[in-house]
């Protein structure tokens, strides 16, 4: 199977003025890009990285940050995509974590140089993209030999978001990419001329997969920083003809309920993907709403299955409505019960996935690896079940499981019905402790202004939709919710939100 690099490579000799990224007004072509990573790879072996050392790179959402992945890989290295939100303090915890040889940065990081006064940091050199294409200079810049890293070699290394504790270093193959790349590319159809809209960042699973499945087949990445503004966002994907666009479930809350989504003309746009924590099903009929003929794919996955493991094709959104889908080609999905033991269609159980895609472990820590990989399954820490057809179900992650009295409640039914009422942009609920039921239910509710929701009327949709004892105890209005760099709700910290709430 093709390596990742090497696509880029076979691009920029087919179609060298082809735009492979837009930074705003910058455009910079498949020659362009390939050339730059080959800068950065003579500039890493002058700084003396060799095959299966771990370079880790600290950039915005930038041309530079892609070819400080590529350039990485074609020095034979392995790449360490950072958050470039982080503080010090956990930049060089990951650092040190990683044993990364040079800490790659662009110009204006304002925390390389309290990283450099950690502990921790060791022997790893800190170097700015502009010293590293110096050194490239200064030892001269023949065109770069075929990567040395085998298929099976290491190729990156992403850090977990970290929303449920210590964040892991997800080891990914060379394989594990191109596979995850091949099934993506597959089931959405992409091509060279397809244009997508990246606002997810590289450090992430997602943002990471948005990226090489484009690069894959040469089409075109408009890069955007953020979506502080949702309505610049929809004009820059009107101006540049997006045919694609990518989010989680907050993403599309705010295009929604900020953007006028519904009222922009995106006549180029044919697919919407969503992923990295469970969208509520009125959530997504108000997205196929907004957006008629356009197509809406639903998908599931984890970073240690390098990205994505399921799809539901958007002719199935109605009938299969709630639904993850179906494997993506290559994976195989099993439920299984507490002692390992596989259930049949329609009983509940850990999901527990198999594949190309299916990381080699974590990073230095041997006993979280034999936790969740057996005998080459991975077992995802999921719930769900799989119907006749095999389609994935998902009842959410063991951990968020609330403990209510006698009764188990996950989270993702009870934001199901709060989501349904007009007015609610988002929601997300959690358990706090409580004195008399262990684990008392609190929602916390994003609503627009204009709609006057009121905790009763959210109670009364709950008591419309569930079971008595699946009714939040507790509603409080947030004007945001805690969410981790990549989107995801930190659920971890919403009971600190209702502890400041009761203050």
């Amino acid at each position: 199977m093709e390596r990742l690099v090497e696509c880029l490579r076979r691009h920029a000799g087919a179609t060298p003025a082809a735009d492979a990224l837009v930074d705003g007004t910058r455009r910079v072509s498949y020659a362009e890009l390939y050339a730059l990573a080959t800068g950065v790879a003579a500039g890493l072996g002058a700084a003396g990285v060799r095959p299966g050392d771990r370079v880790a790179s600290l950039f915005s959402h930038s041309p530079e940050a892609v070819a400080a992945i590529y350039g990485t890989w074609l020095a034979g290295a392995v790449s360490v995509p950072l958050n470039p939100l982080a503080r010090a303090h956990e930049l060089a915890t990951t650092v040190a974590h990683s044993q990364a040889r040079v800490l790659l940065h662009e110009r204006g990081q304002r925390e390389v140089s309290a990283v450099a006064d950690e502990p921790g940091i060791g022997e790893t050199r800190i170097l700015g993209l502009d010293e590293l294409l110096d050194l490239a200079l200064a030892g001269g810049t023949a065109p770069h030999a075929p990567p040395v890293a085998a298929a099976d070699d290491l190729a990156m290394l992403i850090y977990t978001s970290g929303t449920t504790g210590r964040p892991k270093g997800v080891c990914l193959t060379h394989a594990n990419l191109s596979a995850n790349v091949a099934a993506i590319v597959r089931y959405l159809g992409l091509t060279a001329g397809d244009r997508v809209l990246s606002l997810l960042p590289f450090n992430y699973a997602y943002g990471n997969s948005v990226l090489h499945t484009h690069l894959a087949v040469g089409a075109t990445i408009v890069l955007e920083k953020n979506l502080v503004f949702p309505r610049a966002v929809i004009e820059t994907m009107q101006r540049e003809g997006v045919t694609g666009f990518s989010g989680v479930p907050s993403t599309f809350a705010k295009m929604l309920s900020k953007g006028n989504l519904g009222e922009s003309r995106l006549e180029k746009l044919r697919y919407v993907t969503q992923a990295g924590a469970a969208m509520p099903v009125p959530m997504i009929e108000k997205l196929g709403a907004a957006l008629p003929g356009v197509e809406v794919y639903v998908m599931y996955g984890q970073t240690e299955a390098t990205a994505r493991l399921t799809y539901l094709p958007p002719a199935r959104l109605r009938d299969k409505s709630g639904s993850a889908g179906i494997p993506v080609e290559g994976v195989a999905l099993q439920i299984r019960d507490g002692q390992g033991h596989v259930l049949p269609a329609g009983e509940q159980g850990e999901v527990w996935a198999r594949g190309p895609n299916v990381m080699r472990g974590y990073w230095r820590d041997e006993a979280a690896t034999c936790q969740v990989l057996s005998e080459g399954w991975l077992r995802t820490g999921d719930f769900g079940w799989l119907d006749a057809e095999g389609f994935l179900f998902l009842a959410g992650r063991r951990s968020d499981i609330i403990k209510t009295g006698a009764h188990r409640v996950h989270p993702l039914e009870v934001e199901e019905a709060i989501c349904s009422l007009p007015g609610v942009i988002e929601a997300a609920v959690a358990g706090v402790e409580d004195e008399i039921l262990g684990q008392a239910i609190t929602a916390f509710v994003v609503a627009d202004p204009a709609a006057a929701l009121t905790i009763e009327r959210v109670k009364a949709r709950c008591r419309e939709l569930l079971a008595s004892y699946k009714i939040p105890k507790h509603v409080e209005f947030r004007a945001s919710l805690p969410k981790t760099s990549s989107g995801k709700v930190r659920r971890m910290d919403l009971s600190i939100l209702s502890a400041e709430g009761s203050a």
